[in-house]
């Protein structure tokens, strides 16, 4: 699939790291280095904008490394791009961690995932199919 994209960045654009990835890293693109106090959010711009076919989104998910390693993540996660969104991709990053991160131009902070979905069209009825779960939810299966 075709992608048209405009990198306003000073960095490549993102590419896949292996055969399989589902996802490809973004970079930071900014001009001065962004510190993350522990509890603290920032957005990160990365100088890109995209056109996405009708019928596809752009997921922003966190970086396993980042996440297990610092404590950062992505605070919206998973963060949609629609495919009528023309704007720059921003990621909202924030610090879960007790200690301060630095995030530096070209640094890679989240990845991106293409996804096809669908549209639901409501249709309003006055009872639901029954079904082994019913009603259950938060933890009604048990913690083992």
């Amino acid at each position: 699939m075709e992608i048209k994209v405009i990198n306003k960045s000073k960095h490549p654009l993102p590419q896949y790291s292996t055969e399989l990835s589902a996802g490809m890293d973004l970079r930071a693109n900014i001009e001065e280095d962004i510190v993350l106090e522990p509890l603290q959010r920032a957005l990160v711009r990365t100088g890109l904008y995209i056109e996405l076919p009708e019928g596809y989104e752009a997921q922003i998910r966190p970086r396993s490394g980042l996440a297990i390693n610092k404590g950062i993540t992505v605070l919206n996660s998973p963060g949609t791009i629609d495919a009528d969104y023309r704007g720059e991709i921003c990621v909202i990053l924030i610090n879960l961690s007790e200690e301060k991160f630095v995030v530096k131009d070209g640094d890679r902070i989240c990845q991106m995932i293409i996804s096809r979905h669908e549209r639901g069209e409501w249709v309003c009825v006055d009872s639901l199919k029954e079904s082994d779960r019913g009603a259950g939810g938060f933890g009604h299966t048990g913690k083992k």
